[in-house]
């Protein structure tokens, strides 16, 4: 599910990005397990309706969570900010923990730990399964050129 509001901003405004995603994850009451995505984008000249018009500073701060993300953007001068809220379904929370959105730093240290333990796992399962004749070593051989041969052909397209 996805909402989208128009936050005001409080009277003294802000200096900068920074500040800004500061003052949002008080607002929220987010309590980061990462620091926010931080982008900003100069003014510009951009073509609307065949004329001609600057589009000042913008600045978009992301918040994420397994769970949730929150993103933000402001144009400098606005005196309001577009919230995007999204809440991830449970399918969508495993997957942001599998790509490891939102996540401190232990959890994604205990992920590639996890991953390289598995790819040991199975080159030590091979080798134990062919136990060095000539031809299931071969097979497998044959095998891991083809799968590399086919994300090679994948990669190229």
């Amino acid at each position: 599910m996805q909402q989208t509001v128009q936050l005001a901003l409080p009277a003294h405004g802000f200096d900068s990005p920074q500040q800004m995603a500061d003052w949002l994850q008080a607002e929220l009451q987010w309590t980061p397990q990462q620091a926010p995505s931080i982008k900003t984008q100069p003014a510009k000249t951009v073509l609307w309706a065949d004329q001609e018009v600057l589009q000042p500073e913008r600045w978009s701060v992301n918040l994420s969570s397994p769970q949730r993300s929150v993103s933000a953007e402001y144009f400098v001068g606005n005196r309001s900010l577009k919230l995007d809220h999204n809440d991830a379904t449970p399918i969508g929370t495993l997957t942001r923990l599998h790509m490891s959105t939102g996540v401190g730093a232990f959890w994604v240290l205990l992920s590639d730990s996890i991953a390289a333990s598995l790819m040991l796992l199975s080159l030590t399962g091979l080798l134990l399964w062919t136990q060095l004749h000539t031809v299931r070593s071969i097979a497998v051989l044959t095998s891991a050129g083809a799968l590399l041969a086919s994300v090679w052909f994948m990669w190229s397209l």
